[in-house]
């Protein structure tokens, strides 16, 4: 199997992975430990996951359209995220969980990027 079906999956996989992780946070960040469980779920991923566009970004680009979503006025009128100090946390965890996702694309420089582009192989 050639690296781009490969990678394809990856992705795929690592989106589904954010979306998932996600949908968590935002339906649990009502609750004080849900949203901390979240959080710390989100992070620990962001941390384990290598940087570039198959792993990280996809994982970040699955829990921001998961949080997108969860912000359109529902038919009720209501809406799923809080306008409270939790909700405003979620929208923020959103920023940076972006915003690292992008981060990961930037190379890195000295012995740790020569150590991590001969893992990859």
């Amino acid at each position: 199997m050639s690296a781009g079906p490969v990678r394809a999956l990856v992705a795929f996989a690592c989106l589904l992975l954010g979306a998932g992780v996600g949908l968590a946070t935002v339906l649990l960040h009502g609750y004080g430990w849900g949203l901390g469980l979240g959080i710390a779920a989100t992070a620990a991923t962001l941390v384990a996951l290598p940087g570039g566009w198959w792993r990280r970004l996809a994982f970040a680009l699955g829990w921001t359209a998961v949080l997108g979503v969860a912000t359109v006025q529902r038919p009720e009128g209501d809406y799923l995220v809080s306008s409270d100090a939790s909700g405003y946390l979620l929208l923020a965890t959103g920023v940076v969980v972006l915003a690292a996702g992008f981060v990961g694309l930037v190379p890195r420089s000295g012995s740790a990027a020569r150590a991590a582009a001969n893992a990859d192989g």
